[in-house]
């Protein structure tokens, strides 16, 4: 299904919760919900991004899962609004 003219498509972020295993009672089933978001925005023909990295550990998870892009204090420190689209990076496999 191709979205209209008049709509974007909405890219699935992943928060913190689903890649730090300290932050989730059951790190597994974190690590799967994460993994299926990204099949299924994949399958979709979305782009995935990570939100929330703060440990290189995250971003390696979302990396190997084949997350698109990342964001987070791994990154950059917060910033003005008209700068948030230069803090995502593309996740290089």
């Amino acid at each position: 299904m191709n979205p209209s003219p008049q709509t974007e498509p909405v890219h699935p972020m992943i928060d913190q919760s689903g890649t730090s295993p300290h932050r989730f009672s059951r790190p597994l089933v974190a690590a799967a919900i994460a993994s299926s978001v990204i099949a299924l925005a994949h399958t979709m023909g979305l782009k995935v991004v990570g939100e929330g990295i703060e440990m290189e550990e995250q971003h390696q998870f979302l990396k190997e899962k084949g997350c698109d892009m990342g964001q987070g204090y791994l990154f950059s420190r917060p910033l003005p609004a008209e700068e948030v689209v230069l803090a995502i990076h593309p996740m290089e496999r």
